[in-house]
């Protein structure tokens, strides 16, 4: 992608129009030329667009957004953290999916109030904290989750074909789409909200049969087209926009084919430069053969398919997710700081000016969410993690999303070129961004073969307002070192002054009492110069580590040279312009909070302070600055505000401030520094969790169904009668029961059983085992013969064949349907007379646990009956630990009850690590106050490790811990159990909080589920 496009940098330069001295004015209000007119969607002009970005109420906007789940961490005050972090972090925007299945247990129920159901509040914070909102309601979304959304329910074929014009499907969909799109309405930025766009729809590029030809898909045009009549009857009158999942589709794009059934305003685009999976084998279908930090040519697709609207991704790579047999951990390798630091400059090199990473926060696959793709983590090695602790990924994501925040003219550039003729070294290329109203221009470099990871020197030839420079022109170089990408800015507007050029990066800048406050940042080590337009002569006033420079004053204003960058210095110009330089370690901890809620976050009105963890936020009452925020050590804190502001407190504590000589303010924090005694996993009661598996265990009650279907809607026909789908009798999630009933002599049975990747299943006679299908990661089924050699046979009377399932979930987009059960069940020597079915209590009617949801439950006994839940009484069960295990295959289920008292003010992150000391032959299920928040198999996966989020554990009292534990070999099993602490840390936001109505307790309506 880096060949010459045609020209040499002298070639180039000669094009460009001649510079003018007023370079500092930004864009905003300034003309477009005429062909690349300014669109609204007819409805109002709120949100506008075109070719360059958008604009919200006149004003253009750098769109960097970070994809979140609600659904995944149900525990609604933990979204404030995450929201924190989000705008913390610069970004100016953030985008969910829905999850229809969360919120629709059957066909005749939407709930959008229990819990975290009610989703709206995500609106009301973003509010608060001042982040733009993508919002995207499916119905469809994929996300790796359960049918991909999709409610599971729908998934029996009776409804016709998914993600089509078919009228039962369409009839399906309307309540939930209506009413999500009805609760969105209210939040609009046209209303006063801050939701910015609306999605249509998933990754469907289905518009054509031919492209080429432009022939018409009509039925997923009239799909589109119906879909989006909803959410304008419903009240959405934002800009409706839809993310292509890959280059090749070319679907949905008013450019690409005007008039176009299904159109949306803004077409944009899925990618996955560096593979969406841990299993590298995944990908090389989409991008070809997987090459780490190879990155992908995406400029002409733009200029194709979408040019009259902005360069824009929906979805851009935040990490990758672990598949089942996946690595422990994850594969950070190839997507951390060093993949955000090069792919997402690489993508403000092409032009792109509205981006969101999926996912900035991944969370957990708690209860049924997952589909067979994934394991229980959802991590998706994000910025934030998991555990929801910020690390070096999120902190070179947020040093580019300051940086995109405050650089106006980012928001309207043209590519002049994209070359290594800019660099002295051709081991390095650059693409030449330059705004065509203020000349402004961004220098994007890179490894000329982007996945080499040398460290190169060079110097950069650049076009700048007092002429054509080659920089650093005093001393020096430039330096990519490894995997890294540089954005070197010329004729950089701050405020009414103009940073002429830097060989450093901006990582952000404020007006502070009207004067600019610019923030370069550089390697460690690395030499540094820049020009200030218009300053005579500058001085080092500050520096931490004796660094000095060299100053060199010309007509045009002053050049400062900088041999060596070692922590932070800071530099006065005479016309007022302060300039802070740091080495990344440095800039990793500078934040620019801002004092509005305004996610534009003024200039003028923020605030830059370095030193703690992280920075929350910044409000200012008469003299007193309050900063808000995290730290894990003892910290020196700097802040630069206006001179009204004469003493700091921190997390609503006064700090012992002095103001230093060049006016920053400067405290010290104090850490928590106490130890938190997390309680031993030691005194458990036991109870047998598969009376099922007995000749006499009593299956008459309201937890079975008779499996009596001769006939299915599915479009996958059974190999033998009765049908077997658990789907086909209303169960769905997670753990099934089959009790098939026969007489006379059998001597074995065939099984052909499917429960998604990953998934298992066991047989017992009449309370013996006969096998064990333990699972593999690449097959949905699993298929065995087994013989009743070993076990007792009732010649004369009933026999009782036991099938126990572990369903993984449904798969993803038109696999949804694929049945979940026994597809074929044939005896050897005689027939089955009858089958019965179990799954979670009530199956798909009314719920019997609406705040946890539809996904939370399987049919294991221990979940039918509440032993899960707080509030069991457990007294009358034995003592036993899951540590000390049991003999023989079955299942058994583990209780305890321990207590926490973290202490306010503290940010604490927990998690449960398992370990199976004998038989990897294992299968266990942890539950939390109710919540199933793992799901360890290690004959499949590699995961041990399972953080649970506050609220879901209570930081302030009891919490009940379950774990059923399934043998599925005769060796039996022995699982251990540690809670850990991941991390524990002074905060303004409280982990410890009111959360028992997340909590419900145990009813004695379960009894009637044995």
């Amino acid at each position: 992608m880096w060949a010459l496009r045609g020209l040499s940098w002298l070639s180039i330069l000669s094009t460009l129009t001649t510079l003018s001295d007023g370079v500092g004015v930004n864009a905003q209000n300034h003309s477009i030329p005429s062909q690349w007119p300014l669109h609204d969607n007819g409805l109002n002009n709120v949100v506008q667009w075109d070719h360059y970005s958008f604009k919200v109420n006149g004003k253009r906007l750098f769109v960097f957004s970070g994809e979140i789940h609600y659904w995944r961490i149900a525990s609604p005050h933990v979204w404030e953290d995450l929201l924190d972090k989000i705008k913390a972090a610069g970004f100016t925007a953030f985008a969910f999916y829905g999850n229809w299945g969360y919120h629709s247990a059957n066909n005749e129920t939407l709930d959008f109030t229990t819990g975290a159901h009610d989703f709206t509040k995500l609106f009301e914070i973003a509010h608060r904290v001042g982040l733009y909102v993508i919002t995207r309601p499916g119905p469809y979304v994929n996300a790796e989750a359960n049918a991909g959304g999709f409610p599971l329910w729908l998934t029996t074929g009776a409804y016709g074909k998914l993600r089509d014009d078919d009228p039962r499907y369409l009839k399906a969909l309307d309540p939930y789409f209506a009413k999500f799109s009805e609760l969105t309405s209210k939040h609009l930025v046209t209303n006063g909200g801050n939701v910015l766009v609306y999605q249509i729809e998933n990754e469907y590029g289905e518009q054509w049969k031919d492209k080429a030809k432009k022939i018409p898909n009509d039925a997923a045009g009239r799909y589109m087209a119906a879909l989006e009549d909803s959410a304008r009857a419903n009240g959405i009158d934002v800009p409706l926009i839809h993310n292509d999942p890959n280059m090749n589709t070319k679907s949905w794009s008013k450019d690409f084919a005007p008039g176009a059934v299904g159109n949306v305003d803004v077409a944009g685009l899925d990618s996955y430069p560096s593979c969406w999976s841990c299993n590298l084998d995944e990908c090389t279908g989409t991008n070809g053969k997987y090459v780490a930090y190879q990155v992908i040519d995406y400029y002409d697709h733009f200029t194709e398919v979408s040019p009259t609207q902005p360069s824009f991704f929906p979805e851009f790579q935040g990490g990758s997710y672990n598949p089942w047999g996946g690595p422990e951990g994850g594969c950070p390798g190839d997507i951390g700081a060093d993949f955000a630091n090069l792919f997402y400059r690489n993508l403000i090199s092409q032009r792109v000016t509205a981006v969101s990473l999926y996912m900035v926060f991944g969370g957990t696959n708690w209860g049924a969410l997952a589909a067979p793709v994934t394991a229980t983590s959802y991590d998706y090695s994000s910025p934030i993690s998991e555990n929801r602790k910020i690390d070096s990924k999120y902190y070179e994501t947020k040093n580019l999303a300051l940086f995109t925040r405050v650089a106006d003219d980012l928001t309207v550039t043209d590519r002049i070129g994209n070359s290594s003729s800019y660099s002295t070294n051709s081991a390095v290329a650059a693409s030449e961004l330059r705004n065509p109203l203020t000349k402004a221009a961004f220098y994007v470099t890179i490894h000329s073969y982007s996945p080499s990871a040398t460290k190169e020197s060079f110097k950069l030839h650049v076009s700048t307002s007092i002429g054509n420079l080659t920089i650093p022109q005093y001393a020096g170089s430039i330096v990519l070192n490894g995997h890294q990408s540089k954005i070197l800015v010329t004729d950089f507007a701050i405020g009414n002054h103009t940073l002429t050029y830097s060989t450093a990066e901006v990582l952000t800048y404020a007006l502070i009492d009207g004067k600019p406050v610019v923030v370069l940042s550089t390697g460690v080590g690395e030499s540094v110069e820049f020009h200030v337009k218009g300053a005579k002569r500058g001085s080092l006033i500050s520096t931490k580590t004796g660094s000095n420079a060299t100053f060199h004053s010309d007509a045009h204003g002053t050049t400062a040279n900088i041999a060596q960058v070692s922590g932070a210095s800071v530099y006065q110009f005479h016309n007022g312009v302060k300039v802070i330089v740091v080495d990344k370690p440095t800039a990793y901890l500078f934040w620019a909070p801002n004092l509005s809620n305004d996610p534009f976050a003024p200039v003028d009105q923020s605030v830059l302070v370095q030193g703690p963890y992280l920075v929350r936020s910044a409000t200012q009452e008469g003299g007193i600055l309050a900063i808000k925020g995290d730290v894990a050590n003892t910290t020196t804190i700097e802040v630069f505000a206006a001179n009204s502001a004469k003493t700091l407190s921190w997390n609503g504590k006064k700090l012992k401030t002095s103001r230093t000589p060049y006016g920053s303010l400067k405290a010290t924090i104090a850490a928590f520094n106490s130890t938190i005694q997390l309680p031993s996993l030691e005194n458990w009661k036991v109870h047998d969790g598969l009376p099922e598996k007995q000749l006499d265990y009593n299956d008459t009650g309201v937890a079975w169904v008779s499996a009596n279907h001769v006939t299915t809607s599915n479009p996958t026909k059974p190999d033998t009668l009765p049908v077997l789908y658990v789907d086909e009798y209303g169960f769905h999630n997670s753990f099934h029961l089959f009790r098939g009933y026969f007489a006379g002599p059998a001597t074995g049975v065939k099984l052909a059983v499917q429960g998604g990747l990953a998934f298992g299943w066991s047989a017992w006679l009449n309370g013996d085992l006969v096998g064990s299908f333990l699972g593999n990661t690449s097959a949905g089924t699993g298929n065995l013969t087994l013989s009743f050699a070993n076990a007792t046979i009732h010649k004369n009377s009933t026999n009782v064949l036991l099938v126990a399932q572990d369903n993984t979930g449904h798969d993803l987009r038109a696999d949804a349907v694929k049945p979940r059960g026994i597809l074929g069940a044939t005896l050897q020597g005689a027939n089955f007379t009858s089958w019965k079915i179990a799954g979670e209590a009530n199956g798909e009617r009314a719920q019997l646990d609406p705040v946890r949801g539809p996904l939370s439950e399987g049919g294991l006994a221990a979940e039918r009956l509440g032993w899960h839940l707080p509030g069991f009484d457990d007294s009358a069960w034995n003592s036993s630990s899951p540590s000390t295990g049991f003999a023989g295959a079955g299942i058994y289920f583990y209780r305890t009850n321990v207590a926490l008292d973290i202490p306010e003010g503290v940010d604490a992150s927990f998690a449960f690590v398992l370990n199976a000391s004998g038989s990897q032959a294992v299968r266990a299920q942890l539950f939390v106050n109710g919540y199933q928040y793992a799901r360890f198999n290690p004959f499949v996966g590699k995961e041990k490790k399972f953080p649970v989020p506050p609220g879901i554990l209570n930081y302030g009292g009891h919490n009940v811990i379950g774990l059923s534990v399934w043998a599925q070999s005769a060796e039996g099993a022995k699982v251990d159990v540690e809670l850990v602490t991941e991390y524990a840390i002074e905060s303004s936001w409280n982990s410890r909080f009111d959360s028992e109505y997340l909590r419900p307790g145990w009813t004695k309506e379960r009894l009637a589920y044995a």
